[in-house]
């Protein structure tokens, strides 16, 4: 009589099949809460509004307003402003994930969540995803605006494609950040009154909007290399050419820091956000 034994099987061969089934279901549950979240943005007009229609009514006043007052000498003041407003909308929009999050925590949606076989880290990473592509739609809204009133770059598709790359990941970065802040808040009105006073002073004393040259001399340092400015001057400096930025640096130079802030930021506010996350829930 002979017996017959069989070896357990080996580590990683039982380890990686349950790492790729929870990747796989980590994704699925993020692509149906991103699904989710964009649909809540087409169902709420005032979502919408945000959205649209305030960026495109900063365009037009300070084209049309406040532009005949403001002079730049490296290009038109048009071609100045488009990148600024780029980075100050996609700013701007990045409350909606505070907003987002306090709406949902109110409601009692994650709790919900929570009672479901699903992935928790999708909550955090479908309202982040669905505002990355919500920045998508809403720039390229705000480039076929920025044509209408004048905009020209000047460097080609693939720089401008850049431009908008180095954009969307400063976004990103922001949204992780305004994340933790809309877990902190007890509902959305709060997150809201919480949040503008934190993304006001880094957008508007910035080179978004007028050149550093023009603020005090106490003030330059700050909004030069704050990363709002970064950004701005990469973007403006791949989309208009590295003398549009008025400092005297390489479009290198600028694409660097701003590619660096937003790692930085990234590094600090995802697991800050997540820590948050599995307090508050």
């Amino acid at each position: 009589m002979t017996t017959a034994t069989f070896a357990p099987a080996a580590p990683a061969a039982t380890k990686s099949p349950g790492m790729a089934s929870g990747l796989r279901w980590l994704l699925s549950d993020t692509a149906t809460l991103t699904r989710r979240n964009l649909l809540a943005v087409t169902r709420i007009p005032e979502a919408l509004f945000f959205s649209t229609v305030q960026p495109i009514m900063f365009v037009l006043l300070f084209r049309y307003v406040f532009g005949g007052s403001i002079h730049t000498d490296a290009t038109s003041y048009v071609n100045y402003l488009m990148p600024g407003i780029f980075v100050q909308t996609v700013a701007f929009g990045a409350v909606s994930t505070s907003i987002g999050l306090a709406e949902d925590l109110q409601k009692g949606l994650i709790e919900r969540f929570r009672a479901l076989p699903m992935s928790r880290g999708a909550v955090l990473l479908g309202r982040t995803t669905a505002d990355l592509i919500r920045n998508i739609f809403v720039i390229t809204i705000m480039t076929i605006v920025g044509v209408l009133v004048g905009f020209r770059p000047t460097t080609g598709v693939l720089h401008y494609l850049a431009g908008i790359g180095i954009i969307l990941l400063f976004a990103y970065a922001l949204s992780w950040g305004f994340a933790i802040v809309g877990l902190s808040a007890p509902n959305s009105e709060t997150a809201q009154v919480m949040s503008f006073p934190l993304i006001f002073p880094l957008t508007f004393i910035s080179s978004a909007f007028v050149p550093v040259a023009n603020m005090p001399s106490w003030l330059q340092g700050f909004a030069t290399y704050q990363p709002v400015s970064v950004t701005v001057s990469a973007c403006r400096s791949l989309m208009l050419g590295a003398s549009s930025t008025g400092t005297g640096r390489s479009t290198g130079f600028w694409v660097v820091q701003s590619l660096a802030w937003s790692v930085v930021l990234l590094v600090v506010f995802i697991p800050l956000a997540i820590r948050k996350y599995r307090t508050r829930t």
